[in-house]
């Protein structure tokens, strides 16, 4: 290979200005043939000059007008060809080409000027004139495209955006579990249709997105629409964070599609607020808390759901003290008279008795008798200090539910959670209030527990369970992401962002979620979030130029190096209904184009005119604020019961008569 030295360059640089010499001195040759009536009336003529130009006649080049100025053409552009002049950034190619245009122009029409006038002088002088213009323009035009950097740093792509584009999934792949999301994406500078296919959503999905990323009316709407007009549709659970939307759309999807269930199907509704239009339901069904344990976990998720605190002060003294008495509370109820009185109400109701009766009652059940000896205990040796920093917190906690409207839901039972019975398939939707997260929120992370542990086993139907704003919740999710896959539970969690997941479960049990989902879709998140769903999507092959200029040169280099496909500042920029993220696949089905960065394509227009002809949440029963009220006292007339024949029987009984306590 040649070398580039500064004699190649000089050597090249006398044969370009020899080629340009060549095109002036043909030019001028025309020039003087042509208009040789205005030099010779000049006098500017010779005999000498007259012999050459015979000579030069005979070679053919002044045969015709214009020969001689194409050749002089020529020779120019072949001079131009190895011109390199100092290149400038700011120069552009519609300039050098107005500049050529204009020239070949004026080169050209320039002939018509010895016509303009009688004058052969006159005519002759504006012809060269416009000729030589014309030639300067080509000229100038030409040195300027030899200055013009070819490079991308030209174009209007300033962030990059051309470059971090890549290739996604454009087939629909299906199956009897998938969900599939129609999107719309951008490779180089065409835009083209792809798909996102869950179709493994048994593998666990994370919704993400700060609030407006259009979550809900993108991503987690299609989960309950397709899940429900599947040909075997599944199972469902919503968990409404602002009812009734999300529920409106799960019961009027369920009317379309409840004849293509098998078992006799229902929807359920548990909302606190209209409870004409919601079921009751028992989170402490004696039927489905067969051991003390399944108590502590109840109690546990109750008091960590009221106190969000204690998330991360678990294992702590007072803490755990709370959790062991409500367990007391809990199991005590669930053993007297069978489970008869055994509701979250009556738990309440129980709690706030007086110490001498509470405890009296609870050392009649001797399974919780290593439970309450140490509160027994502090009790009777008077350190009520102690004492109260133990059960205070918990009756505090509880005493915020005591109301009307929370009993009358939480005492009845007018359902089983086992939605996915394949006798009895159920749609449940649960509904918070964005006003009241913190009480309605631990009571439906009761009833969100005690259905984890219930569909979570063998020959049951296949479910969806979809939280909206999952982080209002205190639930124990890992164990069914972890094991529910090979029961066909699949799991859609939304949230704001990881941040917020950490903040109400603690760093270690957010990172387990975050990190053990297979399908991640996310809108716009910002921070650590951004950062770390960058580095999930991965990196791509990139082409890179950087650009040098000085006052001797200009250079430019490429390069091609992997850089991340999806930069976290492009993900803390999306537009609503853009998302970005990763899917998993299955063995039967591989998917090598996991990532993605596109538009989710919704027609608002289709889903406008479906809404308009919605049915409203039915009317369960007709309830009034006396039917209400009533329940509540009625509770309370149970515990008051409850006391009086236990201290009957005690009394009655010389062999038990220790266990009543009086200070």
């Amino acid at each position: 290979m040649a070398h580039q030295t500064g004699e190649n360059e000089q050597a090249l640089r006398k044969i370009l200005d020899m080629t340009r010499l060549i095109s002036v001195v043909i030019l001028s040759i025309h020039y003087y043939y042509f208009c040789y009536a205005a030099f010779r009336t000049l006098g500017i003529v010779s005999p000498f000059s007259d012999k050459i130009l015979g000579n030069i006649f005979r070679t053919g080049i002044l045969e015709t007008f214009h020969r001689a100025k194409f050749f002089a053409l020529g020779f120019l552009l072949i001079s131009l060809l190895g011109a390199k002049g100092r290149k400038d950034d700011k120069l552009n190619y519609k300039v050098a080409f107005a500049y050529i245009i204009c020239g070949l122009f004026v080169y050209f029409i320039s002939y018509f000027s010895l016509y303009i006038d009688s004058n052969v002088v006159i005519s002759a002088t504006t012809y060269i004139v416009l000729t030589t213009l014309g030639y300067l323009l080509i000229l100038s035009g030409g040195t300027l495209l030899s200055r013009i950097i070819k490079s991308s740093f030209n174009n209007n792509d300033i962030f990059n955006s051309e470059a971090e584009t890549f290739p996604q999934e454009e087939r629909l792949l299906e199956n009897e579990l998938s969900i599939n999301l129609p999107a719309r994406y951008r490779l180089k500078n065409k835009y083209r249709n792809s798909w996102i296919n869950i179709i493994s959503p048994v593998r666990a999905t994370i919704v993400s997105g700060s609030p407006g990323a259009g979550k809900s009316a993108f991503v987690i709407r299609h989960f309950i629409t397709q899940a429900l007009a599947k040909p075997d549709p599944y199972t469902l659970f919503v968990y409404d964070f602002k009812f009734p939307d999300l529920s409106l759309i799960a019961y009027n999807h369920w009317l379309k599609n409840k004849h293509r269930y098998k078992g006799n199907s229902e929807c359920i509704f548990i909302n606190f607020d209209d409870l004409s239009r919601s079921h009751r339901g028992n989170v402490f069904d004696p039927l489905g808390m067969t051991d003390i344990t399944d108590a502590t976990e109840s109690a546990r998720t109750i008091l960590l759901g009221l106190n969000r605190e204690w998330q991360k002060k678990t294992g702590e003294f007072f803490v755990e003290s709370a959790i062991n008495f409500v367990t007391a509370i809990i199991w005590f109820l669930r053993k007297y008279q069978n489970g008869l009185f055994c509701t979250l109400p009556h738990v309440i109701e129980l709690i706030q008795l007086p110490y001498d009766e509470l405890f009296t009652l609870l050392r009649t059940e001797k399974e919780i008798e290593v439970l309450i000896n140490p509160f027994v205990n502090a009790y009777l040796n008077d350190v009520m200090e102690q004492l109260e920093g133990q059960i205070a917190s918990a009756k505090i906690a509880l005493a915020r539910l005591a109301s009307p409207q929370l009993y009358y839901v939480l005492s009845g039972n007018d359902f089983s959670i086992d939605l996915n019975n394949p006798e009895n398939p159920k749609v449940i939707c649960m509904g918070n209030n964005p006003q009241k997260i913190q009480t309605y929120g631990a009571v439906l992370s009761l009833y969100v527990n005690r259905m984890l542990k219930v569909v979570n086993q063998k020959n049951k139907l296949k479910s969806m369970l979809v939280f909206d704003e999952f982080p209002t919740l205190t639930t124990d999710i890992i164990p069914t992401i972890v094991t529910g896959r090979s029961n066909l539970i699949s799991v859609c969690l939304g949230i704001q962002d990881a941040s917020q997941l950490r903040k109400d479960y603690g760093r270690e049990q957010a990172d387990v979620i975050t990190n053990t989902v297979g399908n991640i879709i996310s809108g716009q998140v910002t921070g650590d979030s951004a950062k770390q769903l960058s580095e999930r999507i991965g990196k791509i092959m990139q082409q890179r130029e950087s650009l040098s200029i000085n006052s001797g040169d200009t250079s430019i280099s490429k390069s091609k190096q992997l850089d991340y496909a999806v930069p976290a500042s492009k993900i803390s920029a999306l537009s609503s209904g853009e998302f970005v993220g990763m899917i998993a696949d299955t063995p039967s089905q591989k998917i090598e184009l996991k990532a993605f960065h596109c538009q989710i394509q919704n027609d608002f227009e289709a889903i406008q005119r479906e809404e308009k002809e919605y049915k409203e949440i039915p009317v369960i029963r007709q309830v009034d604020m006396k039917m209400v009220q009533r329940n509540y006292l009625q509770i309370k007339e149970d515990i008051k019961d409850i006391v009086n024949s236990e201290f009957e029987r005690l009394l009655g009984d010389p062999a038990l008569a220790h266990l009543i306590i009086r200070k």
